[in-house]
């Protein structure tokens, strides 16, 4: 069974928890959209919910399978946000944000009442940065001297897309793609936490202590359910 079908296993579990008259976080990138395809399946069947979409990406696949849709801001408080992720550790913290989201996508998680995240088995990491960058969301004007202060606290930065066509978030802001060089002592919460204090510093992409369940699709088509603390 490939990755591909093993997220479609994984985000058919995680849309059979939306229930009829909920308020869901609709969440972004590859297995995201394979939620939103098979929900739309049910809004067609008769289900009755109400979507927070995490990207403009999101919300315009949402409408176009006729799925209702809130901003944050008008939804307030929801039931449940289902997402994917790029690396899951034994502990269920995520980095995320490989899709360019993470700002929204850490709100609307925050909002939620359970936060579930799909994956397929090679997102599971014995570290967070094993495979994949820490994404940080940087306010566009200086940048570079951003970078330069993320650097101090011991990472290595690169500005996705290059300085010849940076990638911008719906929120009109650059991401620097982040490795920890050196974590000088460290745990990851508190470097989570001077990464997020660094001016100039929108938001990162560690999702620390925020994942309720974690659904890993598996090779046999099956699903392994894991619960937060």
């Amino acid at each position: 069974m490939s990755s591909d079908q093993e997220k479609e296993a994984a985000a058919r579990y995680a849309a059979g928890l939306v229930q009829d008259g909920m308020v869901v976080g609709l969440g972004t990138g590859t297995t995201a959209v394979k939620l939103v395809d098979v929900l739309g399946e049910r809004v067609r069947d008769g289900l009755k919910f109400v979507g927070v979409p995490t990207s403009e990406r999101t919300a315009e696949q949402a409408r176009a399978l006729g799925i209702p849709l809130r901003t944050l801001d008008e939804a307030g408080r929801l039931d449940l946000n289902i997402d994917g992720a790029d690396e899951v550790d034994p502990h269920l913290d995520l980095v995320k944000g490989h899709g360019g989201a993470l700002m929204r996508e850490k709100l609307v998680a925050s909002a939620a009442r359970r936060f579930v995240v799909m994956v397929d088995e090679s997102k599971l990491v014995e570290r967070l940065g094993q495979e994949f960058a820490i994404p940080v969301e940087v306010v566009e004007f200086g940048w570079g001297t951003t970078q330069r202060r993320l650097e101090d606290l011991g990472l290595t930065c690169e500005l996705r897309g290059g300085q010849s066509n940076p990638f911008e978030t719906d929120n009109h802001n650059y991401i620097l793609d982040c490795h920890v060089a050196d974590a000088r002592g460290r745990t990851t919460q508190e470097l989570a936490g001077a990464i997020k204090l660094t001016t100039g510093v929108v938001d990162h992409g560690y999702f620390l202590g925020m994942a309720s369940l974690v659904v890993i699709g598996k090779t046999s088509g099956d699903v392994e359910v894991r619960e937060g603390q």
